[in-house]
């Protein structure tokens, strides 16, 4: 069994909405899933009471008031009724076949860490959870956007306890933590699953007019600059081409070894080249990138129909 656990900015406005869709989705996964929510900002007590959610009012935090990372993890496997855990940004739906992919590999022994990339969906309102076909209505709206995300932007982790013994004072809200606590994973020889392929985790879109320089002062600013030297340099950081296995659209595991030569920036920038310089020849058959695109939607609505769907 499963528990989550997240800090939330205040449930007021647009966060107010996204964050309480994505707590809501959590819960409904399956009725023993225990969520836990720190963090005493406007809102988040009576949205624990109002969901049923565990509050834990207070966390640590370093001067600026963002919140501390280590704190949060060695609270959370201290105090968690089950015995394995999830972090998750609070802006993160997730559906059943999280849930399957959760459970096959919760069923091995040996410590893991599971991750996966997100798709960027617009959601403005509250989710009618009532509604039976909620899920799929969250996954289609994903699919017409079609953003999947890159991999170094990674949002849950899944792990047994024990496996983040000691985590620097790294904040949230700034860069890098993520990539360090998949280099962890790496580091104590835990497998590193990327379920991207057989599940779909949908992030509601928002703005960064909690920094003055938006998204770009997360990953440049003081802080970020701390979270790196905290994390042990650049070479202690991570991302999803580091995974040493993923889970297949057909649910079966297999191991990546050689994901990071074929999927680094490098290699990723050769192919982005290829695609730009080959317009001219691919425009004549009809190959052309929005004709591409119309057919990975295709393909995707496919999968949602006869594919892993709530």
């Amino acid at each position: 069994m499963l528990t989550f656990f997240t800090t939330a900015k205040a449930f007021e406005g647009h966060s107010g909405v996204i964050q309480k869709n994505a707590l809501q989705s959590w819960k409904r996964l399956h009725p023993e899933v225990e969520v836990i929510l720190f963090g005493d900002d406007a809102g988040a007590a009576e949205v624990s009471v109002a969901l049923g959610l565990r509050h834990e009012a207070h966390v640590e935090r370093h001067p600026s008031g963002m919140k501390y990372l280590n704190y949060m993890f060695g609270r959370a496997q201290s105090i968690a009724q089950h015995a394995c855990l999830c972090y998750c940004n609070c802006d993160i739906i997730l559906m059943t076949d999280f849930w399957k992919a959760f459970e096959k590999e919760a069923g091995r022994r040996e410590q893991f860490l599971m991750i996966g990339r997100r798709w960027d969906t617009d959601i403005t309102e509250p989710i009618d959870f009532g509604d039976e076909a909620w899920a799929a209505k969250v996954r289609k709206a994903a699919l017409i956007t079609n953003v999947l995300q890159a991999t170094h932007f990674v949002d849950f982790f899944v792990f047994r306890k024990g496996l983040y013994d000691e985590v620097p004072p790294m904040v949230v809200g700034r860069s890098y933590w993520d990539h360090w606590l998949v280099w962890k994973a790496l580091n104590r020889g835990a497998r590193v699953v990327d379920a991207t392929r057989f599940m779909m985790a949908v992030h509601q879109n928002h703005g960064y007019g909690y920094h003055p320089q938006g998204k770009r002062g997360t990953n440049e600013d003081e802080l970020a600059r701390r979270n790196i030297e905290l994390a042990g340099g650049r070479q202690h950081l991570r991302t999803l081409i580091h995974s040493t296995h993923r889970i297949t659209r057909d649910g079966r595991i297999r191991g990546t070894p050689f994901r990071k030569l074929f999927e680094n920036d490098r290699v990723l920038g050769w192919r982005q080249t290829a695609v730009e310089k080959t317009f001219p020849i691919r425009d004549r058959p009809g190959l052309r990138r929005q004709h591409l695109a119309r057919l990975w939607t295709k393909l995707n609505f496919q999968f949602l129909r006869t594919g892993i769907a709530d």
